[in-house]
Formats: structure tokens, C-alpha cells, sequence
């Protein structure tokens, strides 16, 4: 998914603006740190992953409790995963870079940690 369909996939997405935000590759979409994303990642307000549950969305509940749901083809949302707090870009909640980094480097992956430099990287050239 490139930046237009990231933003097409979240104007579609049908709950208030104000109860997720945007993580993981889709944020990484967002700032230009990678061209595109494989799906959309986003992190939710417990009350959002009531109505998820409510409204019948297939979930699985992590280890510290919290719950990850299926939404369609391309949206995983995660019960209260943010790092740092979030940055408003075209209307949408993101995940600020820095908390981008403290989630990749949490998940600790190999694509994750390439993805670390990447973003580090962009936000030197910034500098």
C-alpha cells in the first residue's frame, strides 16, 4: 500500500478519528521513511476496542491483555499500543517518530531494526 491508499484505507475506516492512530509501517508511510506499507497498522482506545468486539470483529487477546483485531484485508488494530504520543498528518492520528522507533525497537525483528535506522537516518538529515 502507498501513501494515497493508507490514507483511502483509514478515510473508509468507519469510528471516530480521535480513538486510534496510526503505527508501524503505515506511520512509516506517512512521515516518507518507506514508498509503501504490506497492510495498516493501528493502535486504538480500549473503549474503540470495546465497540470492535461489540460490532463482531475477530480478535485475539496478547499476552499483556490487551486485544489485536482483524479489520478486513488490511487493517490489524492494536488495544492501547502507543509509544510517546502522536503527530496529525492529513487529519489522521500518527504515531510521532520517536515513538515509531521505541515500538520497532520493542518488536525488536530484523525489519524492524533496519526500519529504526531508516527513520533515524531521515531525522538527521532533518537536522
Amino acid at each position: 500500500m502507498k501513501k494515497n491508499d493508507v490514507w483511502d484505507a483509514l478515510r473508509a475506516f468507519p469510528y471516530d478519528k480521535g480513538e486510534y492512530w496510526l503505527i508501524t509501517g503505515g506511520a512509516m508511510v506517512a512521515y516518507g521513511f518507506r514508498e509503501e506499507t504490506g497492510d495498516v497498522d493501528l493502535g486504538c482506545t480500549s473503549p474503540l476496542a470495546d465497540r470492535l468486539e461489540a460490532d463482531g470483529y475477530f480478535y485475539k487477546t496478547l499476552p499483556d491483555g490487551s486485544r489485536q483485531f482483524k479489520y478486513g484485508e488490511d487493517i490489524e488494530i492494536f488495544e492501547n499500543w502507543l509509544c510517546d504520543g502522536t503527530a496529525e498528518i492529513e487529519g489522521f492520528r500518527v504515531v510521532t517518530p520517536k515513538g515509531l522507533i521505541e515500538m520497532k525497537r520493542a518488536l525488536g525483528r530484523e525489519k524492524d531494526l533496519r526500519d529504526v535506522s531508516l527513520i533515524e537516518a531521515a531525522l538527521a538529515r532533518e537536522l
